[in-house]
Protein backbone atom coordinates (compact mmCIF):
# COMPACT_ATOMS: atom_id res chain seq x y z
CA UNK A 1 0.00 0.00 0.00
CA UNK A 2 1.38 3.45 -0.89
CA UNK A 3 2.06 5.78 1.99
CA UNK A 4 -0.23 8.80 2.11
CA UNK A 5 1.65 12.07 2.22
CA UNK A 6 0.69 14.50 4.97
CA UNK A 7 -0.68 17.82 3.74
CA UNK A 8 0.36 19.63 6.92
CA UNK A 9 3.39 19.89 9.14
CA UNK A 10 3.47 17.98 12.41
CA UNK A 11 2.86 21.22 14.30
CA UNK A 12 -0.13 22.12 12.14
CA UNK A 13 -1.59 18.66 12.69
CA UNK A 14 -1.16 18.90 16.47
CA UNK A 15 -2.74 22.36 16.48
CA UNK A 16 -5.73 21.10 14.46
CA UNK A 17 -6.05 18.09 16.76
CA UNK A 18 -6.10 20.38 19.81
CA UNK A 19 -8.81 22.47 18.13
CA UNK A 20 -10.90 19.36 17.42
CA UNK A 21 -10.58 18.17 21.02
CA UNK A 22 -11.61 21.59 22.32
CA UNK A 23 -14.61 21.71 20.01
CA UNK A 24 -15.75 18.22 20.98
CA UNK A 25 -15.30 18.94 24.69
CA UNK A 26 -17.63 21.91 24.42
CA UNK A 27 -20.39 19.59 23.22
CA UNK A 28 -22.06 22.25 21.11
CA UNK A 29 -21.81 20.61 17.67
CA UNK A 30 -24.41 18.30 16.15
CA UNK A 31 -23.83 14.56 16.32
CA UNK A 32 -22.99 14.19 12.62
CA UNK A 33 -20.37 16.94 12.81
CA UNK A 34 -18.99 15.46 16.04
CA UNK A 35 -18.50 12.12 14.30
CA UNK A 36 -16.71 13.78 11.36
CA UNK A 37 -14.47 15.72 13.76
CA UNK A 38 -13.75 12.55 15.73
CA UNK A 39 -12.76 10.69 12.55
CA UNK A 40 -10.52 13.58 11.49
CA UNK A 41 -8.95 13.61 14.93
CA UNK A 42 -8.22 9.89 14.81
CA UNK A 43 -6.59 10.27 11.38
CA UNK A 44 -4.50 13.23 12.58
CA UNK A 45 -3.39 11.37 15.68
CA UNK A 46 -2.29 8.38 13.57
CA UNK A 47 -0.35 10.67 11.24
CA UNK A 48 1.32 12.39 14.21
CA UNK A 49 2.25 9.03 15.76
CA UNK A 50 3.71 7.92 12.43
CA UNK A 51 5.74 11.13 12.17
CA UNK A 52 7.04 10.69 15.72
CA UNK A 53 7.95 7.06 15.04
CA UNK A 54 9.93 8.00 11.93
CA UNK A 55 11.68 10.79 13.83
CA UNK A 56 12.61 8.39 16.63
CA UNK A 57 14.20 5.82 14.33
CA UNK A 58 16.30 8.47 12.61
CA UNK A 59 17.68 9.97 15.79
CA UNK A 60 21.31 9.09 16.25
CA UNK A 61 23.62 9.55 19.18
CA UNK A 62 27.37 9.79 19.31
CA UNK A 63 28.99 7.17 21.52
CA UNK A 64 32.56 6.54 22.52
CA UNK A 65 33.96 3.02 22.46
CA UNK A 66 36.60 1.61 24.81
CA UNK A 67 39.41 2.80 22.54
CA UNK A 68 38.15 6.39 22.67
CA UNK A 69 36.77 6.45 19.12
CA UNK A 70 33.37 7.99 18.49
CA UNK A 71 30.65 6.17 16.52
CA UNK A 72 27.16 7.09 15.41
CA UNK A 73 24.67 4.55 16.75
CA UNK A 74 20.92 4.12 16.64
CA UNK A 75 19.02 5.92 19.37
CA UNK A 76 18.10 3.74 22.33
CA UNK A 77 16.21 4.72 25.44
Amino acid sequence: MAKKENKHTFEQSVSRLENIVSTLEQGKVPLEESIKLYEEGIQLSLECLDTLHHAEVTVKKLTKDLTGKFHLTDFEE
